[in-house]
């Protein structure tokens, strides 16, 4: 996966509290094999009409919000459904990070699995993020996850906490096959160390 280290992205104010993955993505995106191409069903039922025509309410259709590489929300954001093509959609749709004052745990979870980073702020800070976003064409902000800090062109704003050993696998693209591959070395010598130790084939037939 890819690393995230430092990202400066413009803003998109998502202002709603307890924004479920049914909503991110909502069920009947569900159903491919691959991993691709669920940015289309993102936010689907906020973002298009009933008549599939794009909802000009929306955030994410407004066009000073085109290109928005950082999500801004209310707290509980991911609450819900375990599914992983939550963040899927959240980052195929060009998003590298989501900040809110809390997250669902397996929402959470499924994001560092993927690379894409959770950043849980205080709401009074999250508040500040949304209020500017909506009012300042063109408002970004930077996400420097190795000092763990929140900045905007004024200064910065926050810093968040994250766990050491999730912030090692961010900082160097690490899923869990990546993890394991660190000890490629250990695991062959292993390997090549356990046959002996295993009984033949003429042992267990007697």
């Amino acid at each position: 996966m890819e690393a995230f280290t430092t990202h400066t992205g413009l803003v998109a104010p998502l202002d709603r509290v307890d924004v479920d993955t049914d909503q991110i993505i909502p069920k009947q995106f569900l159903k491919s094999i691959s991993r691709t191409g669920f940015e289309a069903g993102l936010f689907f039922d906020w973002r298009m009409l009933p008549d599939g025509a794009p909802n000009p309410d929306f955030v994410l259709n407004k066009p000073r919000f085109q290109g928005a590489s950082i999500l801004v929300s209310g707290r509980n954001f991911g609450s819900g459904s375990s599914r992983e093509h939550a963040p899927w959609a959240l980052q195929q749709y060009g998003f590298h990070a989501v900040i809110a004052p809390s997250f669902g745990d397996i929402f959470r979870n499924n994001c560092y699995q993927n690379g894409l980073l959770p950043v849980a702020l205080p709401e009074n800070i999250v508040r500040q993020l949304l209020d500017r976003a909506s009012a300042e064409p063109g408002y970004s902000v930077t996400i420097d996850l190795e000092n763990q800090t929140v900045a905007d062109a004024r200064d910065t704003l926050a810093a968040f906490d994250i766990d050491p050993s999730v912030k090692h696998r961010l900082l160097h693209g690490l899923d869990d096959i990546g993890l394991t591959l660190q000890n490629a070395a250990d695991i062959s010598a292993f390997e090549q160390r356990r046959p002996a130790t295993l009984p033949t084939t003429e042992a267990v037939r007697a």
